[in-house]
């Protein structure tokens, strides 16, 4: 076997990547990572380096873990602000660190792949026994995976990592005929709540549309970015990803994409984009020019759920963060994360933390389950 570091996706064929891959998780494909580098959303510039590992056998790609070298801890969503807070009252240097995750993107899924014919643990140990060379070596400080699946959870349990826990909202789809037979599973009141809301996007004189990612023109996309762009813009901050990506992503893997146009007149207010798994349906991005009731919550959920049911998706992924997802049927969901701390001090703190994090992690998560507007 062979280890490799490889500063872009472009040093490796895609025919080759896309095999070990396959397309059930879009965001692991290697049209999607390439976008990201070619566009400009990530580059060293942005402060993210791409620093991927890969695994040889004869030529043959065997094994890869999307890597990339930070400067700093945006885009992320899993919030490591204090710990680095925390090394600069010490005098140490948090960054830079090493990250493995998709950009931009806290949906769960594999992070590391590996051909089947190959012993998973062996593979886990030589990439991990690789970081720690290489960040000593280089002076990195950490090493953290984000969002893995849960079958890496246990592995990354095996070979001591930190683990950290979080929590997200999901839908899930239980064989659902259409989207009243949702609601019928429903409380009274939530069930009147959500039809009040897809009402209210009528009264207004809104309407929906679903468009595949292939059919969509150029100058849609770039009315969507520009509603993406907004998103940013009104927290005061700069938009992750550019135009460039969308376009290129709608080229390549476009069959994957469901793009949501909110229209008015047949005028767009508001647009929100998907990705489509072999059985999720990944929420991504969302944006509006004007404030109508009830329109975040159609554009961005119900046309989701529509969408799983028709399709015959097991499950909606809408992304980080909502607290109102409860109430419309989206379940609490526990995520992870895997932390290598090359500092002993250090690792002894953060793992002191994260025992009591989970502690509060999941008092929450049971919390939250009791608002759920399921008939008991």
């Amino acid at each position: 076997m062979e280890i490799r570091q490889i500063p872009s996706i472009s040093d490796i064929d895609s025919v080759a990547w896309n095999n070990l891959t396959g397309s059930s998780y879009p965001f692991l494909r290697h049209e999607f990572l390439l976008a990201l580098e070619q566009s400009g959303s990530v580059s060293a510039k942005t402060g993210w380096t791409p620093a991927h590992l890969i695994i040889l056998e004869a030529n043959e790609l065997i094994a890869f873990m999307p890597l990339y070298l930070k400067d700093h801890s945006w885009g992320e969503y899993v919030f490591d602000h204090q710990w680095a807070s925390a090394y600069h009252q010490n005098s140490l240097e948090y960054y830079p660190k090493y990250l493995t995750a998709i950009p931009f993107t806290p949906c769960q899924g594999p992070r590391i792949v590996i051909n089947k014919a190959f012993n998973s643990l062996e593979i886990y140990k030589i990439f991990l026994h690789t970081l720690q060379k290489i960040a000593s070596a280089k002076n990195i400080s950490t090493w953290h995976c984000l969002f893995p699946s849960a079958k890496e959870v246990d592995i990354f349990r095996s070979l001591n990592l930190y683990i950290r826990e979080g929590v997200q909202f999901q839908w899930f789809n239980r064989d659902y005929q259409n989207f009243d037979d949702f609601l019928a599973g429903l409380t009274s009141s939530k069930r009147k709540m959500i039809k009040r809301e897809r009402k209210r996007i009528a009264e207004q004189g809104v309407t929906l549309i679903q468009l595949n990612g292939a059919e969509v023109t150029e100058s849609q996309w770039e009315t969507f970015f520009n509603f993406y762009a907004m998103t940013y813009l009104k927290k005061g901050s700069e938009p992750y990803l550019t135009l460039e990506f969308f376009l290129e992503i709608a080229r390549t893997m476009g069959e994957q994409l469901l793009l949501v146009f909110a229209l008015n007149d047949q005028r767009p207010v508001a647009a929100a984009l998907s990705f489509i798994g072999s059985d999720t349906l990944y929420g991504r991005y969302w944006g509006c020019y004007e404030e109508y009731h009830s329109l975040h919550f159609e554009t961005c959920y119900y046309q989701g759920i529509d969408y799983c049911i028709e399709h015959h998706l097991k499950r909606f992924d809408s992304g980080a963060q909502g607290e109102h997802k409860i109430a419309r049927g989206f379940e609490p969901v526990t995520t992870y994360s895997a932390h290598w701390i090359k500092d002993a001090g250090f690792a002894d703190a953060i793992g002191r933390f994260l025992q009591r994090e989970k502690i509060a992690t999941q008092q929450y998560k049971a919390s939250a389950s009791t608002y759920l507007p399921f008939k008991a």
